[in-house]
């Protein structure tokens, strides 16, 4: 089959080295445009180095980048790490349609965060979906789903990049080899069942210290690395990163520091205790938690508001 790829960043770039590595044909792979030319997107550079013709436009929706899509005479598109929207005139002109990547177990969790909100919300399992995209958000008929667990200390980093990201590629490989046998499947979406949440913005995630353990902990590492549950100490915002839950109760007023040493700090809950290994400043750089203990002169006993 002819394979179009649109997508960008590592995932794009995974994907499509596991295209090649499979011989598939891949005749063409669109991209957004370069923000630094001194760098350009690693799917950009993967695909030239393969000699694959690479196309950027600022919107896949305008007629230019439509009618470069057709000569390339696709069979199959993919879709790999997509946030532009992508238009009709191309999601249907394929001979076998277009496929996407969706790191939720649709209709669950339709949307750009769709890995930070199970975690947050204390899920015990997720999952992935390659559907068949149409003109609503993630809404189109499933091709296939993958089930993971959500482990107790799992973050939204471990979970993606452990879980979710390489088992998405090889379920990519998997749904190319199902639409070459003709065995592929396009079961519709239960939208009664449906959630949807946007972007996960620092103001998401505010922590609440009067909330339960394991609410404040399932915040903390569901933004782990991105964007960091949040609190305020003094006039500063600090961003909560690299967290253990313990049970021990301190019996402190819930926001508490209660215990230091040079690479930790334990903030009391409800009934427990959370331990911090790094921390953000405001907007600055992650830091481990003796330097912020360093920078701010915390002292046990000291409270976030």
């Amino acid at each position: 089959m002819r394979i179009v790829l649109i997508g960008q960043a590592a995932f794009a770039k995974d994907t499509l080295s596991a295209l090649i590595e499979k011989k598939e044909n891949v005749v063409g792979v669109f991209c957004p445009p370069d923000k630094d030319t001194n760098k350009p997107d690693p799917v950009k550079s993967l695909s030239l180095e393969h000699s694959i013709d690479v196309l950027q436009f600022k919107r896949m929706r305008s007629e230019e980048a439509i009618n470069t899509f057709k000569e390339l005479k696709p069979d199959l598109c993919v879709m790999a790490f997509v946030t532009d929207i992508i238009p009709n005139q191309i999601l249907e002109y394929p001979k076998f349609g277009t496929i996407q990547y969706h790191p939720s177990l649709l209709p669950e969790h339709r949307g750009p965060s769709s890995i930070n909100w199970p975690i947050i919300q204390g899920k015990k399992t997720t999952g992935l979906s390659i559907f068949w995209p149409d003109d609503g958000l993630d809404t189109g008929p499933i091709l296939l789903q993958k089930k993971v667990s959500i482990e107790k200390n799992d973050t939204l980093g471990t979970l993606y990049f452990n879980k979710l990201y390489p088992l998405g590629i090889h379920a990519i490989l998997e749904s190319i080899d199902l639409i070459r046998s003709g065995q592929a499947i396009k079961t519709p979406q239960n939208h009664s069942l449906a959630t949807y949440e946007g972007w996960c913005k620092s103001d998401d995630v505010k922590i609440d210290w009067s909330a339960d353990k394991n609410s404040v902990f399932n915040l903390i590492r569901g933004s782990d690395p991105s964007p960091g549950a949040n609190t305020r100490f003094e006039n500063h915002i600090v961003s909560l990163f690299d967290a253990e839950l313990q049970d021990q109760n301190s019996n402190l007023s819930p926001g508490t520091i209660n215990q230091i040493t040079d690479s930790q700090f334990s903030i009391a809950v409800k009934n427990g205790n959370i331990k911090v290994s790094r921390v953000k400043i405001n907007s600055g750089k992650k830091i481990n938690s003796g330097d912020f203990i360093k920078k701010l002169n915390i002292t046990e006993g000291d409270r976030f508001n």
